[in-house]
């Protein structure tokens, strides 16, 4: 029963930290009440990865936007190209770190990366962020867990169910053949 109640609890966020593309799936369950207290404890452990954010960015002094889906964004610079649109290849410079400030990737050494937005296989969070961005813009973007790696982490230095900040500048983009 123990590992039923932690799939149910820990299924939802899988799926939505899988992308914005996947199918919608059912998860059967025994009672109703055991629904209800899955959906309780997912909002438990929503509401304290959002309060986990706010004390950040209240630390920082940093009066960032929220969207509806839980991402946060700060623009740091202005950039003056035009705006990121879905179907276009984007190329960046970033630094990922988590939320504590321990370091996990950037971009110095393998130099920017490019992907296809709303398609290559990058974090759902970064997606819908870069569509916020004109060329030339840098960002920092906090990912909670269901945008960025989810429950599993990413098997190398972001640890399962981690918020992670995302300093982004759009170097440039180019419209998909």
């Amino acid at each position: 029963m123990k590992v039923e109640w932690q799939i149910a609890v820990l299924l939802p966020l899988f799926y939505s930290a899988c992308g914005n593309k996947q199918a919608e799936r059912t998860v059967t369950v025994p009672s109703k009440t055991y629904t209800e207290s899955s959906i309780n404890i997912n909002k438990k452990l929503l509401n304290k990865e959002s309060q986990d954010i706010d004390n950040w960015l209240n630390r920082h002094k940093i009066k960032a936007e929220k969207t509806g889906t839980g991402l946060r964004y700060f623009k740091i610079k202005e950039g003056h190209g035009n705006l990121a649109q879905p179907g276009q290849w984007a190329t960046i410079d970033y630094k990922v770190s988590l939320l504590d400030g321990t370091f996990c990737y950037d971009t110095k050494e393998g130099g920017p990366e490019t992907f296809l937005i709303e398609q290559d296989q990058v974090e759902s969070g970064l997606h819908e962020g870069i569509q916020k961005m004109h060329v030339g813009d840098k960002f920092l973007f906090i990912l909670p867990p269901h945008l960025a790696h989810g429950l599993l982490g990413d098997d190398k230095k972001i640890p399962p169910l981690s918020t992670i900040l995302y300093e982004v500048e759009l170097l440039k983009i180019k419209n998909a053949p």
